[in-house]
């Protein structure tokens, strides 16, 4: 079975139009559509179902999808194991960092990891933590640095973690700010200025209103905490900001309520890393559990 038409069925999978895997793999469509019906006529059956708009798999591709990651997942072990010692650091590294990771913690690594490893081009991606999850399961990473999950699958490894301790705030001039030691309820009278309600930070705030039979009144989520920080800051709300991001322009707030967030690197079980992966790992570990 041909690796290049296995990448060539994942591409149309993962992105779902053989013009996008085209040009993810630097071929034509033509090209790639070329590869395709070869993996087809070699497996004696049709694994694309191209009647309609939207690319669907059919029952053969369902099934050949898992084994066809695990099958490359075995390629890339192989050039690992077969690369130079740990000590010759060099190529390409593809990571994915959260917006907040990529703002707070990855420069501080970056510019240890380019002094030490200059041989290693890094290909850097930016996203929400759950949008760098599923870039993960395709395989448009080595590693991924993100809010780690409590429901995380167990498809994934955590290589690195570290806590993100975190604090409600407001505005200095929010009538909150006044309140001497607030509460949960004197909170839920204003409006909440929160990331998704699929989040991490969210949950754990979530449960706290819930536990005190409480309302919550989110108000425009994004999960952009910069974002969220600007508009705390000119009154519009309350947040919950991790405490490295609280600055003059916010007011902490003493409810009684701590609330902590884990970060961490992760990658895939039964993904060997590279050295390059290795070593940044390395630093990361380095710079947060000190």
């Amino acid at each position: 079975m041909d690796s290049n038409s296995l990448r060539a069925f994942l591409a149309i999978v993962d992105h779902g139009s053989f013009s996008e895997a085209a040009e993810v793999l630097h071929l034509t469509q033509p090209a790639i559509s070329k590869r395709l019906a070869a993996l087809e006529v070699q497996l004696g059956a049709s694994l694309v179902d191209r009647s309609h708009r939207q690319i669907r798999l059919t029952d053969a591709g369902t099934r050949l999808l898992p084994h066809a990651r695990r099958i490359l997942d075995e390629i890339h072990n192989a050039r690992v194991a077969l690369s130079p010692d740990s000590a010759h650091v060099e190529g390409e590294l593809q990571i994915i960092a959260s917006h907040h990771i990529g703002l707070h913690h990855l420069p501080n690594w970056l510019r240890r990891f380019k002094r030490e490893y200059p041989q290693v081009d890094l290909n850097l991606q930016f996203m929400d933590s759950d949008a760098a999850y599923e870039q993960m399961r395709k395989r448009n990473a080595e590693l991924a640095f993100v809010t780690l999950s409590d429901s995380m699958e167990p498809s994934f490894n955590v290589f690195a973690q570290w806590p993100d301790p975190m604090v409600f705030v407001t505005a200095a001039d929010h009538p909150l700010a006044a309140l001497k030691h607030p509460t949960l309820e004197d909170l839920s009278k204003h409006p909440a200025l929160l990331p998704d309600t699929a989040t991490a930070t969210y949950r754990v705030v979530s449960r706290l209103f819930l536990e005190d039979n409480l309302h919550l009144n989110p108000q425009m989520p994004t999960n952009y905490l910069e974002t969220i920080k600007m508009m705390t800051s000119v009154g519009l709300g309350w947040s919950v900001l991790p405490l490295r991001m609280v600055d003059d322009g916010l007011r902490p707030l003493e409810i009684g309520h701590s609330v902590t967030r884990v970060l961490g690197g992760i990658g895939l079980a039964g993904r060997q890393l590279s050295n390059a992966a290795k070593a940044l790992l390395a630093i990361v570990q380095e710079e947060e559990l000190v």
